[in-house]
């Protein structure tokens, strides 16, 4: 499977699995700060904004926001596109293989400098989900990652859950930008 096939299989599994059924508010390739005057303007691939209910305007305004960012592959990562995290939780939506050879940089901090350098406004939050066989553990995968172009049932699993951080755009930007993504 190449690129643009694996990207659209992650991006299928996640809408599928995380943004289906009632009540799921999500927008994808979403803009934020597109006319910004000194740095480039930022798309984060998928947002979801989760309220704590939807009963009252307090429980409205409780809610988080979850940046989900698409990687087939470890060149994604440092191409200098799309690392935006703006939510109180963020995940890299990534395959099993990559996830593998991007480990050593997590470990080292290779990745989280190369963040911190051309992504100063993301947070250092991150959590992690690979997609995996329907009946298989992730633990399993790892130590024997299924080739993504089989015929088998896909799923993601969380490989690194991401801790629960502070977000610097207000709720409004936040939701503006989600609505007038128009996905």
């Amino acid at each position: 499977m190449n690129r643009r096939e694996t990207t659209k299989m992650l991006c299928e599994l996640l809408e599928r699995q995380y943004f289906s059924g009632m009540g799921k508010y999500w927008a994808k390739e979403v803009s934020i700060d597109p006319w910004a005057a000194k740095g480039k303007p930022k798309r984060v691939d998928y947002m979801q904004f989760i309220p704590a209910n939807q009963c009252s305007v307090s429980a409205i305004e409780k809610g988080i926001f979850v940046c989900y960012e698409i990687k087939s592959c470890k060149e994604d990562f440092y191409s200098g596109n799309g690392l935006n995290f703006l939510g109180e939780k963020n995940y890299i939506v990534t395959t099993m293989q990559c996830y593998k050879e991007l480990l050593e940089d997590m470990r080292n901090g290779k990745f989280w400098k190369h963040i911190h350098e051309n992504f100063p406004e993301s947070a250092t939050h991150v959590g992690v989900m690979v997609a995996v066989p329907e009946y298989t553990t992730a633990a399993d995968e790892f130590e024997s990652p299924t080739p993504i172009n089989t015929d088998k049932k896909w799923k993601l699993a969380v490989v690194m859950p991401c801790h629960y951080g502070l977000r610097k755009k207000s709720m409004i930007e936040l939701l503006f930008c989600m609505l007038r993504s128009g996905h």
